[in-house]
């Protein structure tokens, strides 16, 4: 385990880096519609912040039709995630997904914690000007179902399960209500 420690800290000089997800992108499938070089690393924790979902600038997501996730600092509070190995070839791919060019998140760094203990730093992204509201069923679904597949602690995913969705009856992309029927097949 400890080699596989010290080979990701290389990598992350030359031709990887670590991304922490904490929203949508905690799904496997998810991450690889649009990276697919994405590597599951670690679950993680962060420290002092903690899970929101908004709209950016004001807009809802034509994506998900909902609030989307994002942290903000609050002591005492904590975030749970995967930390992806990725290519560095996926860096722009990763940026737009999260609409950086349009200011809907910024890329921050960010230090977590593995269940080990081991610190490590790790790209992620913020909102910066956003409107706190509920995320659509699709988008929550999407987010539990990712950290059920990456088991991150019971506790939080209990927290995640109890978020009170908004009430969007409608669908949202085909890809993605694909993975959604997907990940239903394999729960019943």
């Amino acid at each position: 385990m400890a080699n596989l420690g010290c080979e990701a800290l290389r990598s992350q000089d030359g031709e990887s880096f670590l991304y922490f997800a904490y929203g949508s992108n905690l799904l496997t499938e998810r991450i690889h519609l649009r990276n697919p070089s994405a590597v599951f690393y670690s679950v993680a924790r962060l420290q002092d912040f903690k899970l929101d979902f908004g709209n950016p600038q004001g807009k809802t997501s034509e994506t998900w039709h909902g609030g989307i996730a994002t942290i903000f600092e609050s002591p005492g509070d904590e975030v749970w995630g995967v930390v992806w190995k990725m290519n560095k070839s996926n860096l722009s791919s990763l940026d737009k997904q999260e609409g950086v060019k349009s200011g809907m998140y910024v890329p921050i760094e960010v230090t977590v914690s593995t269940q080990e203990g081991k610190e490590i730093t790790c790209r992620s992204y913020q909102m910066t000007n956003y409107e706190s509201v509920p995320p659509s069923p699709q988008y929550k679904k999407v987010i539990c179902m990712g950290a059920k597949e990456n088991g991150l602690p019971l506790e939080y995913q209990k927290k995640l399960n109890a978020i009170e969705p908004n009430d969007y009856k409608g669908k949202v992309s085909e890809e993605i209500e694909d993975i959604i029927k997907k990940g239903e097949a394999k729960t019943h």
